[in-house]
């Protein structure tokens, strides 16, 4: 989604957010961080390479203003007068604060930061990111004492994973500026994305894709899978892969057409998609162009493991839409009294 290739940090400075729900209070630093080159090196691609990897953006939500959401208004003000920056990143720790109504939510330190030189859709961009740090390590430290070295255990911040963290981008569209967002310590799906951001998916050909895959992954198990059978269900997830490879745009109901060849699954489809739009409270589109990034990270999600009660896993391909009907066969054993599958194969990889 960005490149970091020539962004560089102009401003940084930490705060320390507490539990609202436990009474605790906030503690803020009153001048910015001072790097020396060893850990700015080190900070920089920690803080910005899981942005790398992110498929999806998004933009503000507010249910009467935009304009009031006060993660949009804070770093408008930031872009707008880079002099309100510390006073701003306070209002940033005191919203999250607030955002803390149950004893699961943790404790941490918040880094505000002013990066420039983000490259986003061959455009350089600054951008202000936050960041929630969540977990810390215990590791050794060697020190000196009387002539002989000795050993203590300290707390720090591991550099292989970040627990929470955005970037909102001084980009905009027709939705707005541009927000971008990782969550790796997800024990409370609204307190970052819904409570502290208020945030929604862009209205792109990434949630449109999004959709409709996830529309198929649970029509494949809650339809076909206990009408039909595992197999069927593999075939059908990898004949929707390769849809999806085969058309830069989907069309819903060239997309029936071609996958199903029964008209009664395609009415089958026709009332899952009905059902999956109103439990979802979204809108499937019937015509969209494909995201190839979201499709290859949502076929990832789609299981096509036939699991068996002798223990033994047969896993289908979904790269590969002919070989369920062409290299399986599902039968029946009379002599024992069993089903079985037949696998046809020329060599063993």
């Amino acid at each position: 989604m960005i490149k970091r290739t020539r962004a560089e940090i102009t401003k940084c400075i930490i705060h320390k957010v507490a539990n609202k729900y436990n009474s605790g209070q906030n503690a803020f630093s009153e001048s910015l961080v001072r790097f020396d080159e060893e850990s700015y090196e080190l900070l920089l691609p920690f803080l910005l390479k899981p942005f790398g990897g992110v498929t999806q953006s998004y933009r503000f939500n507010h249910h009467a203003d935009i304009d009031l959401n006060e993660i949009n208004k804070y770093t408008k003000d930031i872009f707008e007068n880079e002099n309100s920056f510390i006073e701003h990143s306070k209002n940033v720790v005191n919203h999250l604060y607030e955002q803390s109504n149950s004893a699961q939510i943790k404790t941490g330190d918040v880094l505000v930061v002013f990066l420039e030189g983000i490259e986003f859709r061959d455009v350089l961009v600054e951008a202000v990111g936050i960041f929630k740090i969540e977990s810390k390590v215990d590791f050794f430290q060697t020190y000196l004492d009387d002539d002989s070295y000795d050993v203590v255990v300290q707390k720090g911040i591991s550099t292989k994973r970040l627990d929470k963290g955005c970037l909102i981008l001084n980009s905009t569209d027709v939705e707005g500026p541009v927000v971008l967002s990782i969550d790796n310590n997800n024990y409370d799906a609204q307190y970052w994305i819904k409570n502290f951001l208020n945030v929604k998916y862009a209205d792109d050909r990434n949630l449109h894709t999004q959709n409709y895959l996830e529309l198929c992954k649970e029509f494949s198990e809650e339809v076909i899978k206990p009408e039909f059978g595992k197999q069927e269900q593999s075939s059908f997830l990898a004949n929707t892969v390769d849809y999806f490879k085969e058309h830069e745009s989907v069309d819903y109901h060239n997309f029936k057409d071609e996958i199903f060849a029964e008209d009664k699954r395609k009415d089958l489809f026709e009332d899952y998609k009905g059902h999956f739009e109103k439990l979802n409270d979204i809108l499937i589109r019937n015509n969209f162009e494909v995201s190839d990034a979201v499709l290859k990270k949502e076929k990832s999600k789609f299981k096509t493991e036939i699991k068996l009660d002798t223990n033994i896993q047969i896993k289908i391909d979904v790269d590969a839409p002919d070989a369920p009907s062409e290299y399986l066969e599902k039968g029946y054993d009379e002599d024992k009294k069993m089903k079985f599958y037949k696998v046809y194969f020329n060599a063993e990889k």
